[in-house]
Order: structure tokens, then C-alpha cells, then sequence
């Protein structure tokens, strides 16, 4: 579907090429796993075009991340800059392989906050919102982004780590909370627990949930239990890894389709068994490249999320 919110298609790439290049000028040769993988490749340090890029520039795959872990323990070779630059330490949830490890700089950091800051805005949240964080703030990233872009534009931003279900609905009734933080299913417990409790939803402000983690925020069955046994309130989606940060939101006007924040990474959409470009209104599986996330960058990573390309027609 047309939407004049989003930049021209040309201004996009030509953000897309200039952020890559300066990229490739940061990796080489301060990061030793993208350094190796260039030089293996034969690839031109100076990128012509997206295009050049997209033909010529090898896969990276998870594979690849966990076996340069294991040799180089903990944290692998793939960083730009010496350790004691890195303040931040995440891991991936490890439900289909062994926990990758992640650091970021302060600087990578603030690039992926300020990614989610343009998913908050797409979900309407102003500073005048109340946002509860049903989440435990372990080491897998979960809503960590979420909580400091929700600080950045003024929210009050109310955390639920280490509270039972019961007790994180009382708080988020005590204190107004107008958005809520949460996987699908989790959202669904908790209008359990309340009905368990004697808690009346209708009762609660909230009038968004921001769902992430699972893929029933796009499942129209599933929205509408939500929608239903929290009182109208809109449920709203997002999708992010560990490894490259938050990635899409859901489109404002067709919900259930999901946006790619473009300005900050660059998207192929592949045939996962040949490794060729999949056509508009195809599915195939999401790479990507993280354009800043320059300490611990991934370029051309197969993510193995499975999508549909749209089109802004469409």
C-alpha cells in the first residue's frame, strides 16, 4: 500500500549504500571475523552499488557466529574495537543451538535504541504514556531497547522483573500503565491471572500491547483474543533478534504486516535453497546487514525468519 510517511525509494538506497560504506571503512581491518571473511571472498573493500554488494558479498550465517565462538571463547572475533570499548552484554535465548554472546558498544547501543524509538512512534506512544515491561531482564535482550527508547521520549517507564503475574497486574493498576510490554502468550496469561484473581481488565488503562518474542502478534485469531480479553486494546507487533536488534513493526493502517525499519538496515529477501533473490509476493527467507551496529556488525546474515516481500503498492 502507498504511504507518503515512508522516504522515496532512491533517497533509501542511496542512505542504504553511504552507511555501508562507511561500514566496510570501520571493519577493515579493525574486525578480524569480516576482515578474514572479505579477503577469503576476494571482495572490493570500496562498494560500488547495493547491487555489487548483493551478488558478490558471501553469506554470514549463525553457524558461522557460533563456530568462531567456540574457537575464539567467549566472545569471537567479531568485533571492531578492543574489549574495554564494549559496555553491554546479551545473549540469544538458545531454544534451537547453544546461546550466541553479544556486545555492543555505547555507541551500538544507542543506534538499536534509537531504532526502537520509530517502533514506539509507530505505536503511538507519546510521553504522556505509562509502559510496563512484563519481561525478566536477564541476559537475552527481550525488552532492554524497548525500555530505554521508552525513557528517551519521556515515558514513565514501569519495569515487572521478578514479580509474579498477580502482582505485575497490581502494579500495572496502581500506576496507570497505558502500554504493556510482553510476548503474545504472556499477554494472554495474564487476562488468566486476572480473571483468576478477581481483577477487572476493564479497570486497567492499558490501551496498547506491544508484542514481541512469538510470531501470534500478526495472527488475526490471536489478536482478537487479546483484543477481546483486554477490552479493545490494540494489540501491536514487532519482531527483533539478539543479533541485529529490532527489526520490523507493524504497518500503522494494515495490521499484521510488518514494516522494515529500512534507514537502518539493509534487506534481501533469498530462496533459502538457492540463495537467489526471491520476487515481490514471494516467500522466502530474511537477510540482513546492520548498517550501524558497528562494533558487532552483521552483513548479509541469513536469519532464517521466513517473510513475504511486499510492495508499497501492495
Amino acid at each position: 500500500m502507498a504511504d507518503d510517511s515512508f522516504p522515496a525509494r532512491p533517497a533509501i538506497a542511496a542512505s542504504q549504500l553511504n552507511q555501508l560504506r562507511r561500514l566496510f571503512t570501520a571493519l577493515l581491518p579493525a574486525n578480524p571475523f569480516y576482515t578474514k571473511k572479505i579477503s577469503q571472498a576476494g571482495v572490493p573493500a570500496a562498494v560500488a552499488s547495493l547491487r555489487e554488494f548483493s551478488e558478490k558479498f558471501p553469506f554470514t550465517t549463525k553457524q558461522e557466529i557460533d563456530q568462531d565462538q567456540r574457537t575464539h571463547p567467549p566472545y569471537g572475533t567479531n568485533l571492531t574495537f578492543p574489549l574495554e570499548r564494549y559496555t553491554r552484554f546479551h545473549q540469544t535465548s538458545g531454544t534451537t543451538a547453544a546461546p550466541l554472546r553479544w556486545l555492543d558498544t555505547p555507541q551500538s547501543w544507542d543506534w538499536m535504541v534509537g531504532n526502537w524509538t520509530e517502533i514506539l512512534s509507530a505505536a503511538g506512544a507519546t510521553a504522556d504514556d505509562r509502559v510496563f515491561f512484563a519481561f525478566s531482564f536477564g541476559p537475552f535482550i527481550g525488552f532492554w531497547l524497548a525500555y530505554e527508547a521508552a525513557q528517551r521520549i519521556g515515558c514513565l517507564c514501569i519495569p515487572g522483573g521478578g514479580l509474579s503475574s498477580a502482582a505485575r497486574l497490581r502494579v500495572m493498576m496502581d500506576n496507570g500503565a497505558t502500554i504493556l510490554c510482553c510476548t503474545p502468550t504472556y499477554a494472554l496469561r495474564l487476562a488468566e491471572v486476572a480473571a483468576e484473581e478477581k481483577m477487572d481488565l476493564r479497570a486497567a488503562p492499558v490501551k496498547t500491547i506491544i508484542v514481541a518474542g512469538e510470531p501470534g502478534g500478526s495472527i488475526p485469531a490471536l489478536r482478537g483474543r487479546l483484543q477481546e480479553l483486554w477490552h479493545g486494546a490494540r494489540v501491536f507487533d514487532h519482531h527483533g533478534m539478539t543479533e541485529v536488534g529490532p527489526v520490523t513493526h507493524e504497518c500503522a493502517k494494515q495490521p499484521g504486516v510488518l514494516h522494515l525499519l529500512e534507514p537502518a538496515y539493509l534487506a534481501e529477501v533469498i530462496d533459502p535453497a538457492s540463495g537467489k533473490p526471491a520476487g515481490p509476493g514471494q516467500n522466502g527467507e530474511l537477510v540482513l546487514t546492520t548498517l550501524g551496529r558497528i562494533g558487532s556488525p552483521l552483513l548479509r546474515y541469513r536469519t532464517g525468519d521466513g517473510v513475504k516481500l511486499g510492495t508499497r503498492n501492495s
